[in-house]
């Protein structure tokens, strides 16, 4: 076997996709890699990206190679980090689950990753919901040899409230909120001080007061800005006094 590409497989997890960018930077230049494409040692996944000769990618290596090869402020986000990190009973990984991957500056996917066919509907979405971001709001996954950044559950169930703009949505939320008990709430204290959304912040609060979890006591809610007047997030629910917001109801609740 060549010796270069030999390197390169040594340095190439099996299950991601490699850019020509990455080969670039291992001294692998286009002309190389066409050799190698044609000599069968690499397989060609869509303009400006390879496999390893028999390998398949799914979408998890598909963001290995945009975070690690090329760079780019992409991450796993919502209830797909829920599922990746086993904290969605509601929301599993499956043929049909969407996968949704967050940036929070405006950034085009490559073709090669938006144009392929990765067999779940994959929603990217680029969002200023918070006005920094600490590192306690990401996480690694680990797969097989590699790994890729997503959202702690405290930051990922923030941005599953973010998209929730229907009822059905919302209840899920809240679903996925009875279900964390685990929370850090020195965690949760820095994400909702730092969240844009007055909307994800008071329905949070709500739903997680509600839920009753130990954490729930531990986060300062006077230093948590809540906006003013009311809102109706809940099209036909309850309001609930305390966050000023119509809400689902709740057959444990005694406060709607």
């Amino acid at each position: 076997m060549d010796s270069k590409i030999n390197q390169i497989l040594k340095q190439w997890p099996k299950g991601t996709v490699g850019t020509v960018a990455w080969l670039d930077e291992h001294g692998v230049y286009r002309q190389l890699a066409r050799r190698y494409l044609s000599s069968g040692w690499l397989q060609s996944f869509g303009r400006g990206a390879y496999l390893r000769a028999g390998d398949s990618a799914d979408w998890f290596g598909g963001l290995y190679a945009l975070q690690r090869e090329r760079g780019l402020s992409i991450y796993a986000g919502a209830s797909t980090a829920l599922a990746v990190k086993g904290l969605s009973h509601y929301l599993p990984l499956g043929d049909k689950a969407e996968v949704f991957i967050f940036s929070e500056h405006r950034k085009t996917l490559p073709g090669w990753f938006g144009k392929h066919d990765w067999g779940v509907p994959i929603q990217y979405h680029c969002t200023k919901l918070f006005e920094r971001s600490d590192a306690s709001g990401f996480t690694e996954v680990k797969r097989d040899g590699f790994s890729v950044r997503a959202s702690a559950p405290e930051r990922a169930i923030l941005e599953v409230l973010h998209l929730a703009m229907n009822n059905e949505a919302i209840e899920h939320s809240v679903e996925l909120i009875d279900g964390l008990s685990t929370l850090r709430p020195q965690v949760l204290q820095e994400l909702l001080e730092a969240c844009r959304s007055v909307k994800v912040k008071r329905l949070f609060l709500w739903a997680a007061e509600a839920a009753g979890h130990d954490w729930f006591a531990k986060v300062t809610l006077d230093r948590v800005d809540l906006g003013k007047g009311n809102r109706q997030l809940y099209h036909g629910g309850c309001f609930d006094a305390k966050y000023r917001i119509t809400v689902p109801k709740r057959k444990d609740s005694s406060r709607v």
